[in-house]
């Protein structure tokens, strides 16, 4: 009787939307971290990637990078021309040969737990983590990726 119920009552947790796992979105959820740890050089006053294409060496040497202050800016760097870019950066050096983190993984947080809460969100938010860079990427990876909206 109680295996039933309990049976019963778990299917019953997964059947209702309110129990499911909520999809992490860039409003919802990456809007406000790349606002508040990524601003200082990839914020408005930033360059566009084409202008940031243009003089890479010189907005390098400025400490700025490309604009990622909307979801379209920052969805170039995950699926669109420089695909897999923030994978390859925010990456924490578990996913490489070497064990080395991105260039980007240390802004992430000023802890180490903050950093693996925002890389867990980021990598939730992409579905499908890849350090390859766009021409190495198939059409079903790239359709894989997931960086919901809304």
């Amino acid at each position: 009787m109680v295996r039933s119920l309990l049976a019963a009552f778990a299917v019953l947790l997964i059947s209702v939307p309110c129990f499911a796992a909520e999809a992490v979105t860039y409003e919802k959820d990456i809007k406000g971290i790349v606002a508040k740890r990524c601003f200082a050089c990839h914020g408005p006053q930033a360059p566009s990637m084409d202008e940031f294409k243009k003089d890479e060496e010189g907005y390098k040497k400025k400490m700025k990078g490309p604009k990622y202050d909307s979801y379209k800016e920052l969805l170039v760097v995950v699926k669109g021309s420089d695909a897999g870019a923030l994978m390859r950066r925010l990456d924490d050096g578990k996913n490489t040969k070497d064990g080395k983190p991105g260039n980007m993984y240390a802004y992430l947080g000023g802890t180490d737990a903050e950093r693996a809460a925002n890389l867990e969100t980021f990598k939730k938010w992409v579905g499908s983590w890849t350090l390859k860079r766009k021409k190495e990427l198939s059409a079903e990876e790239l359709d894989a990726i997931k960086a919901l909206e809304k």
